[in-house]
């Protein structure tokens, strides 16, 4: 039987997207700093997070922009309530929205700067989504949008066991996975995905593009390696139909707690990944 896993369950994805966040932190407070000298700290009054998910990255942009209101959005009650557990010391200068989008980005009020983190490619109309973020901007506004960049790596290619290249496999799934979700999203568009001209399109001037490492060798501390067996697990929800019988079983045998070649045990486990962010700027 084929099941349906287009459809993401935000709430049951809380702790691996707040773990996940929270590993991440070097590469986005490298991000940030690089906010900073494209928008001046003491120019940034108001900050959208937009998809904050639980919150991660609000508690940097206030942290980044010392200054500035931050305001977390998203259509995920759960996800925001954990954000303002999370966000609690910045007392008034958090708050957070309940919003679906593309529909309430009007209502969402304007700001000095917008961060949308892998959360455009969640919407049917990425460049309509681009415009409205856009039209929150204030004039000399900078939105930050972070899309692309590589997939994490977690294992050697061949890891003794099944056949090698297993995550390239998986990621390739994951890439029709992918393209499925989007095509199933309301008022899907298929756009080339040049985002500095999809970002021009939207009426804005762009700034620049570049890409932040997260590079964590073996041997691994334990929350690393706590995250990456959450994320096989997933995968192994997700994506497994879509592999071989092979693969699934090399799946099964690196989740085994009472394997020695599992991720439970193995001492090569790590996690190197990238992620982008273009940025663009409203005319002042």
């Amino acid at each position: 039987m084929t099941h349906d896993h287009t459809h993401m369950d935000w709430t049951a994805m809380l702790p691996l997207l707040e773990r996940g966040a929270e590993l991440r932190t070097p590469l986005y407070r490298s991000a940030a700093a690089r906010l900073t000298e494209l928008l001046p700290v003491g120019a940034a009054r108001r900050v959208l997070d937009i998809g904050s998910g639980p919150g991660v990255l609000a508690g940097l942009l206030a942290e980044a922009f010392p200054y500035a209101d931050v305001v977390a959005v998203d259509g995920t009650p759960e996800l925001l309530e954990r954000a303002r557990e999370r966000n609690a010391p910045l007392g008034g200068r958090f708050t957070t929205r309940l919003a679906e989008l593309p529909a309430g980005v009007d209502e969402l009020g304007e700001a000095d700067l917008v961060w949308a983190g892998e959360s455009v490619h969640h919407i049917g109309d990425q460049l309509g989504a681009l415009e409205g973020l856009a039209r929150r901007l204030r004039p000399g506004g900078l939105l930050a949008l972070v899309e692309g960049g590589l997939p994490a790596r977690h294992l050697p290619r061949d890891i003794g066991f099944g056949r090698p290249g297993l995550e390239a496999r998986v990621e390739a799934a994951h890439a029709d996975w992918f393209g499925e979700m989007r095509a199933a999203l309301p008022g899907a568009r298929e756009v080339t995905e040049d985002w500095a001209a999809l970002l021009s399109s939207a009426g804005l001037v762009p700034s620049g593009t570049r890409t932040f490492l997260l590079d964590v060798p073996a041997p691994v501390p334990a929350a690393v390696r706590e995250h990456v067996l959450a994320t096989y697990a997933r995968t192994r929800e997700g994506v497994a139909e879509r592999l071989t019988d092979e693969d699934r079983a090399t799946l099964d045998r690196l989740l085994d707690p009472d394997d020695q070649a599992s991720l439970h045990h193995r001492p090569d486990v790590h996690l190197l990944m990238a992620r982008t962010v273009h940025t663009a700027r409203r005319a002042a």
